[in-house]
């Protein structure tokens, strides 16, 4: 009922994930990312958790594979599970657990993998992959074109309802956090118009937590 990718852009040290799913709020459970570690996005019957846990490996030095097998090997529902991760070197990793729902997929690229469950396609993840590796710009930019391709190749056998977005980088917060929990539009245009909002204004957020005195003001009524 998801389909997703995770990827870096290494020479911002970025990490991020974009989602989109049939079910509400997916970005709230299945998005993980850590600034200087990686990111993961845990799906099909999700265990939030998992997340957390590769993040920590990936955050030790472990490279995706062996966070990936390091984690499961704690938890007797791996069949279950449906996990993608990439960290700061090495490839990216994909597990897809003996009962993933329905159609599954998967594919990897040099800095990015996308996989999904109860797909219309089971091609929707190289779709995805490929989109990634030929757009520019911000990453949180490319994660969003591979997430719109995923869709246009079919995205999930049912409609989708939700898709998010997470961005970390050097700061030890999301630099960008961007969800649709719930619409029976396309949530992936949504969050794109979020995304052409709220991108001009990210390093503007970044340097009025680092530095309000040197920070450009909001622009608001009553703004000094």
């Amino acid at each position: 009922m998801t389909f997703s990718i995770v990827a870096r852009a290494p020479a911002a040290q970025m990490f991020g994930v974009a989602i989109a799913s049939s079910s509400p709020a997916v970005a709230a459970r299945c998005m993980h990312a850590r600034s200087g570690a990686g990111a993961v996005a845990t799906q099909n019957i999700t265990d939030p958790a998992l997340g957390l846990r590769v993040l920590e490996a990936l955050g030790r030095g472990a490279a995706a594979p062996a966070a990936l097998i390091e984690t499961l090997s704690a938890t007797p529902f791996g069949e279950f599970r449906q996990l993608l991760a990439v960290g700061g070197n090495g490839p990216p990793a994909i597990h897809s657990g003996a009962r993933t729902l329905g159609l599954a997929g998967a594919a990897s690229g040099t800095d990015c993998a996308a996989a999904g469950n109860l797909l219309a396609d089971s091609s929707v993840p190289g779709a995805m992959v490929a989109a990634f590796e030929m757009a520019e710009g911000h990453l949180g930019a490319r994660l969003l074109v591979a997430l719109r391709a995923g869709l246009d190749r079919g995205g999930e056998a049912g409609p989708v309802h939700s898709a998010g977005l997470l961005v970390v980088r050097e700061v030890s917060w999301p630099i960008v956090d961007l969800r649709v929990d719930w619409t029976e539009d396309d949530p992936v245009r949504l969050l794109h118009a979020i995304w052409e909002l709220y991108a001009p204004q990210i390093d503007d957020y970044v340097r009025r937590a680092l530095d309000p005195a040197a920070a450009p003001g909001f622009g608001v009524p009553g703004d000094p």
